[in-house]
């Protein structure tokens, strides 16, 4: 039984997921390893707001 109703999306490998990473594989790495994770360390800080910033709407996947 899949758990789209509830906002979250099954993995190839059986885990429930946010629904945005669409079963795409840098898409699940993102969310497994860095999204949502607290960042302290001032330079992984900087890397991110770069990132963000440049983006400018564009897909993670692009970036």
């Amino acid at each position: 039984m899949g758990t789209e109703n509830a906002g979250l999306l099954d993995g190839p490998d059986g885990k429930a997921r946010c629904f945005w990473h669409g079963n795409l594989p840098d898409y699940m790495h993102y969310h497994d390893r860095e999204w949502g994770r607290p960042v302290v360390d001032d330079r992984r800080l900087f890397e991110k707001i770069c990132l963000e910033g440049f983006q400018s709407g564009l897909s993670w996947l692009t970036i």
